[in-house]
């Protein structure tokens, strides 16, 4: 079922996968609020968007529960893409993850309740797995936490449950799989794996992997992320409600091989970049081994059909950053 012509609210909208999730909501004729507070969302994200009557910025945060009312109102649905992400980060600041990640979801949910929002989807992580050596990770199946992130992602999904019994809302959170594609900053210090990779080739740098190489990731594409959570958003099926699902392609990617990848891909622009060498460095605490999801579970209930493999989506990442270094220079 297409989600058409509703009312939704996309928290962290300004961001990687919120915004990308706004671009394709606004072609089919929904009105879209944006509630996100700058931390880490950028405007650039959502300016092409400003112009559409159909888009409502709010500049607010998830931990002050007037901005979270102040979004929920009017809205059919939310679509919860707000965090503060990334594991190292999480480390060096638990208590702010956890202020975000937490009580901003939480803030979010008791919104949606008082504003009659029955339908909630929200971004759940792969890194909920923690130290569960199992492969392919199935839903029901988790280990222990492995950083103060990871802790957080998992009271999200504990909270869910609660709510979903005490106060009959619609709740399905979706485990993102190492989520890449447009619009994913490869600047700082907590930047996601691929652009940081890409950037360092296109400057003609050497990319560092954090290990050996040898641990394995299991690469989303953004485009099944949209689609995941279109299918969340629009279920009838009474069973596939309040659950938690994997996003993901479930194909097992090893680091090295995928330098490789981009190496090659990036080449066919600059025949430079495949002599420049792979630095190695130190394992990052927090960090799982190994990761590879299994779907079936998304593919029975939601009808999850990834649309794109690992492969298909590095082609259209690649070229959505070589365009954007070159426009950036």
């Amino acid at each position: 079922m297409s989600l058409e012509n509703k009312n939704i609210l996309v928290t962290g909208g300004a961001g990687f996968i919120g915004s990308n999730i706004i671009e394709y909501l606004l072609q089919k004729d929904n009105k879209i609020t944006c509630l996100d507070n700058l931390i880490t969302g950028k405007k650039e994200n959502i300016e092409q968007f400003q112009s559409n009557p159909n888009f409502n910025f709010i500049e607010g945060d998830i931990t002050n529960i007037k901005d979270c009312d102040l979004a929920c109102n009017g809205n059919e649905i939310i679509l919860h893409q707000a965090a503060l992400g990334s594991v190292p980060r999480s480390i060096e600041n638990p208590i702010r993850t956890n202020e975000i990640n937490v009580n901003g979801f939480l803030n979010i949910l008791w919104s949606a309740k008082k504003h009659n929002i029955k339908r909630v989807v929200y971004a759940a992580s792969s890194s909920t797995y923690g130290d569960s050596q199992k492969l392919p990770k199935v839903e029901n199946d988790i280990g222990l936490p492995l950083s103060p992130y990871a802790v957080t992602k998992y009271v999200n999904e504990l909270y869910a449950g609660v709510f979903s019994n005490l106060y009959n809302l619609e709740l399905i959170g979706l485990r993102y799989f190492n989520v890449f594609g447009r619009r994913q900053d490869p600047n700082g210090a907590y930047a996601a794996a691929i652009p940081k990779f890409v950037k360092a080739f296109i400057n003609h740098e050497s990319p560092v992997i954090h290990g050996d190489g040898s641990q394995s990731r299991d690469f989303t594409y953004i485009d099944n992320v949209i689609q995941a959570n279109e299918l969340a958003a629009t279920t009838v099926n009474k069973q596939a409600v309040n659950q938690v699902y994997n996003v993901a392609c479930g194909n097992q990617s090893f680091l090295s091989d995928l330098v490789e990848k981009l190496k090659e891909l990036l080449s066919k622009f600059d025949s430079d970049i495949e002599n420049l060498a792979i630095s190695y460095g130190d394992e990052r605490i927090g960090d799982i081994k190994h990761s590879l999801a299994s779907i079936d579970k998304a593919k029975n209930l939601l009808n999850y059909q990834p649309s794109h493999n690992v492969e298909e989506g590095l082609n259209a990442a690649i070229d959505w950053y070589w365009n954007y270094f070159n426009n950036k220079n």
